[in-house]
């Protein structure tokens, strides 16, 4: 358990389509945006954690209705270019649900939240047992993909990771549909995650790389 966490009960919303990050993965993000600007300010005030959520293609704009879970990240890098963005790399800690949007008079959006259903992420004697072989066809199915797609993957930083990360680095840089990353991100456990991601790839095979969702 990673016992310096603390729970927060609200936390600012990054909405970005297409995009999942889980615990223990880190991603670079590129903010340029001065509502998410606002909002890194604020957050390297405070605790630093960022709520990274999909939205949905339903509601406004510039206001779209979200998904109920996303993952909570960690600034653990922060640099500012000299024409302002910010380039900051977040850490995964924890999924959490949303409970109900907060109202505020901010650029960005804030969130009460939960992290009751997903308190497994932060225990490393809770991680599962995953077998190479467990991953070995989906590691060649998406290879396959990426190449066909123009993807550039490197795999060998990726085949440097543990097996569990290595199942959540694929299904976060896959060219899945956003409603199928949301299904995997959803997904309680990695064994069940593994065969999700299986189950995804063998519609992409069949249907000649076509983007068909899973429902």
């Amino acid at each position: 358990m990673k016992k310096d966490f603390e729970f927060p009960n609200k936390i600012p919303v990054f909405p970005l389509s297409n995009f999942i990050i889980f615990p223990n993965t880190t991603v670079p993000l590129n903010i340029f945006e001065p509502r998410y600007i606002q909002m890194v300010d604020d957050c390297m005030k405070g605790n630093r954690l960022i709520g990274i959520i999909q939205p949905k293609k339903t509601g406004e704009l510039k206001k779209p209705n979200l998904y109920e879970v996303g993952c909570a990240g960690k600034i653990t890098s922060f640099n500012e270019t000299e024409d302002g963005r910010y380039l900051i790399v977040i850490n995964g800690i924890c999924r959490y649900k949303i409970i109900d949007e907060l109202k505020n008079d901010k650029l960005y959006r804030e969130c009460k939240i939960s992290f009751e259903n997903f308190i497994n992420d932060l225990d490393e004697s809770k991680k599962e047992e995953i077998k190479n072989s467990d991953v070995k066809s989906i590691y060649n199915d998406l290879k396959i993909l990426f190449k066909k797609q123009g993807y550039l993957v490197n795999w060998q930083d990726i085949e440097k990771q543990s097996l569990d990360n290595t199942i959540n680095t694929l299904a976060m840089a896959s060219p899945f549909s956003l409603e199928e990353k949301q299904m995997l991100l959803e997904t309680n456990t990695l064994l069940e995650r593994n065969k999700k991601l299986e189950k995804i790839l063998k519609t992409y095979m069949a249907d000649s790389f076509e983007n068909t969702t899973l429902q």
